[in-house]
Formats: C-alpha cells, structure tokens, sequence
C-alpha cells in the first residue's frame, strides 16, 4: 500500500493508471446497461482521462446511479478482486477475467484507435501474464492491480472533496443534475468506497483453516474416526 502511494504518479506505471481508469469508465458502462440505457462508446485518453458515452432514460435515480458508479465501482471492483484472489484463492482465475474483459471492452466499447490499442494490447498482457506466471507471480499482480483500482477511486474522490472548483468531475456533473452540492456527492462516494474497501480487506485477511487441516477433517469424516481438536 506504501509503495503504490509513492509510486502513484511514477511514468513506469502509466499503463496501470489507464486500467484503473477504464475499471472506472466500466462502472458507467455497467450501471447504465443496468437501468436500460445504452452504451455509444467508453474512451481513455492517453493523458489517463476517461469518457462513458451514454444514453440513459429519464429519471433521477438512474442519473445518480450511473454518476456514481465509476467512483464506487472502482472500489468494489478492487474489493471483489480482494476477495477472489485472497479468500477464495482464485488469483490466476481473476487474472484471466480481467484479460478477457479489457479485450471485450476494447472490441465492444472503444471510442478512439488508442483506446482500442490499450485493450487490445493489455488484454494480451493480462492473459499472457496469467497463462505463464508461476502462482506467486500471479498473486503479486492481482495484489498490484487490486490496490491501485482501489487507491484510485479514493485519490479522484480526494480531489473533488478538497479541490471541488478544480474541473469537471463526475460529482460536479452530478451536481448540476440534482443541485445537490458536489462536495456532499465526493463525501458520500468517499464514505461508501471505504466501507466497502475495508469489509473486503477484513473479510480478505480474515485466517481460514489451513488445506491440511481441511483434509484430515475430511479424511475423518470419511474413515468414521472420531474427530478431535487439537490443543494451542
């Protein structure tokens, strides 16, 4: 976690800057499918800015929901690979999904020639990554990337909370939809990405019976022993 805060702005990590932008453009994406809208086209610009074009039915709710979602999403999309990776152990399975969805996003979704090349060259890498590496390999990218999508959502959400007049973001956007001032809406995202950050982190880390144990249990159960537990 250290590290990726001091390497945050580092040029050599440009390339995960952009997947974590398009984990936060997937958001959009995602809601607006979600409340019957349409997706035209998702954009990641090489200056690591990011755009959802849509179109969404009437309604407050959808409005709040698809605004929402790339700061929120971004947090349960690295909470939820937390949890895949580390409490269920799926770490090369995680990889593999995360390859093949950049690519879809890319051959589906991309709105410009470089947005197209990002996804199609970084679903290659992911895939590749995820096919050759040894275990560990794999558990230290999942890592990487889980805590940088992560991370991003809570610098962005840092900027509109501190720095509200600094540019367009999507809680100014959404401020001028619901009047609600865009330093509540970067609050309550802000609340909400951390909540969900650290049930994961808990949940993830929370100690599971080692395979061992797991096997002898079940060993026993099988053979009729009786079971016994085993002193501190």
């Amino acid at each position: 976690m250290l590290g990726a805060l001091w390497l945050w702005s580092s040029p050599w990590l440009a390339p995960l800057r952009l997947l974590v932008v398009l984990v936060h453009e997937t958001g959009h994406a995602l809601a607006t499918l979600l409340f019957g809208g349409r997706v035209e086209r998702v954009i990641v610009g090489a200056d690591e800015s990011g755009q959802c074009l849509s179109s969404l039915p009437a309604g407050w709710l959808p409005q709040i929901a698809v605004y929402s979602a790339g700061y929120v999403g971004s947090a349960i999309s690295g909470a939820l690979q937390l949890v895949l990776a580390f409490r269920f152990r799926l770490h090369r399975a995680v990889l593999y999904a995360m390859g093949v969805w950049v690519t879809a996003m890319g051959v589906i979704y991309a709105g410009n020639a470089f947005t197209l090349a990002y996804c199609l060259g970084m679903g290659a890498v992911l895939l590749v990554l995820a096919r050759v590496l040894p275990a560990g390999g794999v558990r230290a990218v999942v890592t990487v990337i889980a805590v940088f999508t992560g991370l991003y959502a809570l610098f962005d959400l840092r900027d509109d909370l501190w720095r509200p007049g600094g540019g367009t973001s999507d809680a100014v956007l959404l401020a001028a939809q619901t009047h609600v001032p865009a330093v509540i809406w970067a609050l309550v995202w802000s609340v909400a990405s951390v909540a969900v950050l650290v049930l994961a982190g808990s949940f993830s880390l929370r100690r599971s019976a080692p395979e061992d144990e797991l096997e002898a249990l079940r060993s026993a159960a099988a053979s009729g022993m009786p079971r016994t537990t085993p002193n501190p």
